[in-house]
């Protein structure tokens, strides 16, 4: 049972998210033959606030 974890800053909408679902789980099918009953995508929404590079806040950039 693969799971994919993917973590980005908020704003997506959920036809955006809906479509990101279905690639990555076809990938997986293609590439690793797993079922596509048996995928499981968890989408983690972050806000800017929350998140750093370079160690600076992204809302600070």
């Amino acid at each position: 049972m693969p799971v994919v974890n993917i973590q980005l800053l908020s704003g997506r909408s959920k036809e955006q998210k809906s479509k990101m679902a279905q690639a990555v789980t076809d990938a997986i099918v293609d590439i690793a033959g797993a079922r596509p009953e048996g995928v499981h995508v968890i989408f983690s929404d972050v806000e800017k606030a929350d998140w750093a590079n370079a160690g600076v806040l992204l809302e600070d950039k």
